[in-house]
């Protein structure tokens, strides 16, 4: 009677514990499910090798996965991206890291919350047709510089590289080419003498010995010479009110950005080619493949940002822009690897 007894409790214990589980079931649901499933997401040149992951994560389906339906904007250039999400037509979006820096600096909070990049993915080439005596960076001075757009990451690069070279960026003229047909027209027709871009634009003319290179910032290597230290590359980003309002949301996305970043440390050429949208590939896979290749050490592991490397851009920022450092910018207010490290742990990236 007594086994009868305590099996009899253990059974009602574990009863009463299932029915206040099923009870509280719909209270948890709650709490992890996104507050705004559908939202707007804004990119410049998403065909680029330097989104390849958010294109990834939205082709495998990783942002459904998670409840989400996200739209994702594809502007021509990132400037036109980053204006979409300022004004707050757009709820979040995919740019360089750096722009929260800028962004803190106009008193405009935004924060970045999961990575693409750990490197910048730019190389910057002088045209062998236009200026077949180049020699030495000074040789530019003077000439026209075809970015991806105004103020943007492949402009920064560019302005480092020539300022060490003891060149002021007034004394060169940049022009914004955009990443893709635009930027191959814009070199081969003589708009400009010399480029800085991203891949797969720049492995295209590497390939066809149409530019001689003078920067690379696609291996860790290259990053580290350009910029003295980890220089991190795109994220995805919204005001610091989107991301304190909509928590559950931010973990959403960053949860299918972090899976296909694990995905791609281990995907094969063959994987890469039968996710990738067919209009990205320029129509020559090899290429593309070449692209991955020389880029693929520089894509984020999990998603995380280094302090170090938050140091680094508002390093490259400020040796361009003095005024900056009046500026006090407080470099906490503009990442945050919350989410990055919940996402981590959950897919062991």
């Amino acid at each position: 009677m007594q086994g009868t007894r305590g099996i009899s409790r253990r059974t009602l214990a574990i009863a009463t514990a299932v029915s206040a589980l099923a009870g509280a079931w719909p209270d948890l649901l709650a709490q992890t499910r996104p507050e705004k499933p559908r939202l707007s997401l804004a990119v410049g040149g998403k065909a680029t090798l330097y989104h390849l992951p958010l294109t990834i994560s939205e082709q495998l389906g990783y942002f459904r996965a998670e409840g989400l339906d996200l739209d994702i904007v594809d502007f021509p250039d990132g400037k036109l991206a980053l204006q979409s999400v300022a004004d707050g037509l757009s709820d979040l979006g995919a740019a360089p890291y750096e722009a929260t820096i800028k962004l803190q600096a106009r008193n405009q909070a935004f924060r970045a919350f999961v990575m693409q990049g750990r490197a910048p993915q730019i190389a910057f080439g002088v045209s062998t047709r236009w200026l077949p005596d180049f020699r030495v960076v000074a040789q530019l001075k003077g000439k026209k510089i075809g970015v991806s757009a105004p103020d943007s990451s492949t402009n920064l690069l560019a302005s480092l590289v020539l300022a060490r070279a003891g060149i002021r960026s007034g004394e060169v003229t940049f022009v914004g080419v955009g990443t893709a047909a635009g930027a191959l027209a814009a070199l081969r027709s003589g708009e400009v003498e010399a480029i800085c871009n991203t891949d797969p634009v720049m492995t295209l003319l590497e390939q066809r010995g149409e530019v001689r290179l003078i920067s690379d910032t696609r291996t860790l290597k290259g990053t580290l010479e350009v910029f003295g230290g980890p220089m991190p590359a795109g994220c995805l980003y919204a005001s610091a009110e989107f991301v304190q309002k909509n928590p559950n949301t931010c973990q959403a996305i960053t949860h299918g950005m972090v899976r296909g970043l694990k995905w791609l440390q281990t995907a094969g050429p063959r994987d890469i080619i039968k996710t990738v949208p067919e209009a990205y590939l320029l129509g020559d896979r090899a290429l593309y493949l070449a692209s991955f290749n020389k880029i693929r050490e520089s894509i984020s592991l999990d998603g995380m940002l280094a302090e170090e490397g938050a140091r680094t851009a508002l390093m490259a920022l400020t040796s361009l822009d003095p005024a900056l450092k009046t500026k006090n910018i407080d470099l906490s207010k503009t990442f945050t690897n919350d989410f990055a490290r919940r996402a981590k742990a959950r897919f062991q990236a």
